[in-house]
């Protein structure tokens, strides 16, 4: 066997080996992918049911308000909603939904509230970390407070 030959044999198993190293690879990105999955239905549960605890006392406070459970492509959570009829036959809606929303592209925790008040929407944010960074307090505080900000606009809008 000559030189080259020998080379080429070398490049050859060199190849095979990073063939092989990358399949190992792509093997534990997967099982990572599938972690990060696990890791947020993990969240996800915990956090929708801190919300809809928390939003199923808005009703309690304001009659007509009618809660109800959100599940699905928009994310898990709840909403709260209620028609008033207004002065000349106008109506107004108010809702408040708040939800943890499905797991993206870019693996993060991510809740999101959008507020309405006759017809105006008066608060739309959203909270997020990365799920290997999660700090499930700073969530459940965010969701505390978002939803203590609406009451009290609905309040002041009487």
């Amino acid at each position: 066997m000559d030189d080259f030959e020998r080379m080429l044999s070398g490049a050859i198993e060199k190849g095979k080996a990073e063939g092989r190293k990358s399949e190992r690879a792509a093997a534990e990105a997967k099982m990572s992918q599938e972690e990060l999955k696990r890791l947020h239905s993990k969240y996800r549960l915990h956090l929708s049911d801190v919300i809809e605890k928390k939003m199923e006392q808005l009703p309690n406070h304001f009659p007509g308000f009618q809660y109800e459970t959100v599940y699905g492509d928009r994310g898990w959570g709840a909403a709260c909603h209620r028609d008033d009829v207004g002065k000349g036959r106008r109506g107004f809606y108010s809702r408040l939904e708040l939800t943890v929303r499905p797991l993206g592209e870019f693996n993060v925790l991510d809740i999101t509230i959008r507020g309405t008040i006759r017809n105006k929407e008066v608060i739309q944010r959203s909270f997020y970390q990365e799920l290997d960074e999660v700090v499930l307090e700073r969530f459940e505080e965010t969701v505390q407070n978002w939803i203590l900000d609406y009451a009290q606009k609905f309040s002041a809008a009487g």
